[in-house]
């Protein structure tokens, strides 16, 4: 089984995310990081699942999940996760300064 990686801003992007979720509606939010934990495991078995965003940065690709996109690149054994952000968020802004 192929691995998946959670990169240091994708770690603070989730725990905003769950802070938001323990706010507002404790149950969406265990369903959200379910889903997420699922839809990780899927993309390091199948990293093409998601669509490329080249036009932000090189080798980035990203899949959508309950209004986020989980931002990512593939390794050679697996993927690494580089953010999880509203799909309503500047995406170019985000990798401005980053190198995935």
């Amino acid at each position: 089984m192929k691995r998946y990686l959670i990169n240091i801003l994708a770690s603070l992007d989730l725990n905003e995310i769950a802070d938001y979720f323990a706010s507002n509606n404790i149950e969406a939010g265990e369903r959200f990081f379910q889903d997420f934990s699922r839809r990780c495991q899927q993309l390091a078995n199948f990293p093409n699942l998601g669509r490329s965003y080249i036009e932000i940065s090189p080798n980035l690709r990203g899949l959508p999940l309950d209004g986020y996109i989980i931002f990512y690149r593939i390794l050679d054994d697996g993927i690494e996760i580089l953010r999880v952000v509203s799909g309503r968020r500047d995406l170019p802004s985000l990798f401005d300064e980053q190198e995935p």
